[in-house]
């Protein structure tokens, strides 16, 4: 337990560094969209092809896939039904952040430290699904629902925003690889192993760049609306997951932990991109991620993972 404990707290305290910085302003007030561009477009593209070159592909486990995956859609499409009245900002920052997990950089630290090598594959199937939305999808959606052009068509927004992720479309590659038995060879593994390594130290450096204070009436509702949400869906998650789902107690036992991971660290990075306020959803990811430390605890404890 400590050591899973240690490596979430050292995210925590990258994040620290990041407002540190942040408030220093010797990194310019540019460095969080900087960071950004770098963690999207290199760092977190080859931390998914290193991810799915160590992993067994078992096609029996791909219905996790989907399940992910219709998941996040579900949360982001029930908020946009409730809250498309809300103002363009407040809707992108609402969109942004209230749909998917960080898995990667936050609840793989549990399961690895906790569960077999086994766990750690229906864990990354399950992101894969998660991360549709996170890398691409949830933008596209954004871009097309609420900022999109009606001269352009919502369609042509969506499918161009979508694909010009190049997370997106690793995963989409290395999905379809995987189903036909192709595996990422050793060698590419080894060779972008460095950028790979260095997308979780990036990722929650970046939050903390983006980190702002907001204790303003407005944005304590637009945070409480957010965290109110995200919440009530762990909640209906780890009730629904024992009864409902037809797997193993160890599958279902890492999908209830999965349910209380972290706002993942695009959802900063996409209200900024859309105009939001990226301050405050910095802030709320920040939060996530303390929430995230006791309620996984708690879970694992209850669960009978921690003996």
């Amino acid at each position: 337990m400590e050591e899973a404990l240690l490596k979430v707290l050292s995210f925590a305290l990258v994040i620290c560094i990041g407002v540190a910085f942040s408030r220093s302003g010797s990194l310019g007030d540019g460095a969080g969209r900087l960071v950004s561009k770098v963690v999207f477009n290199l760092t977190l593209p080859c931390a998914i092809v290193s991810a799915f070159g160590s992993a067994e592909f078992h096609a029996d486990l791909l219905g996790l896939t989907a399940l992910g995956l219709a998941i996040t859609a579900l949360q982001f499409f029930l908020s946009f039904l409730v809250y498309r009245n809300l103002g363009e900002k407040e809707l992108t920052y609402q969109l942004s952040n209230v749909a998917g997990y960080n898995i990667g950089c936050f609840a793989l630290a549990f399961v690895q430290a906790f569960f077999p090598p086994s766990a750690v594959i229906a864990v990354c199937l399950f992101d894969a699904g998660n991360a549709l939305m996170g890398t691409g999808g949830t933008l596209a959606l954004i871009k097309s629902l609420v900022l999109g052009d009606e001269g352009q068509g919502r369609g042509r927004v969506f499918v161009r925003t979508l694909f010009s992720s190049v997370a997106f479309d690793a995963y989409v590659a290395l999905i379809l690889l995987g189903s036909f038995g192709i595996k990422v060879p050793n060698g590419a593994i080894q060779l972008i192993s460095p950028m790979a390594n260095a997308n979780a130290f990036l990722s929650m450096f970046m939050i903390g760049l983006m980190f702002k204070t907001c204790f303003d009436g407005a944005g304590r509702r637009e945070l409480t609306r957010l965290l109110v949400w995200r919440y009530a869906c762990a909640v209906l998650l780890s009730f629904s997951v024992f009864p409902l789902l037809p797997l193993g107690d160890e599958v279902r036992t890492i999908l209830t932990i999965l349910a209380w991971a972290p706002i993942p660290s695009t959802g900063p990075v996409y209200t900024l991109w859309c105009g939001g306020n990226e301050g405050l959803a910095s802030m709320a990811n920040a939060i996530s991620v303390l929430i995230g430390i006791v309620a996984t605890t708690i879970v694992m404890a209850s669960t009978g993972v921690l003996g």
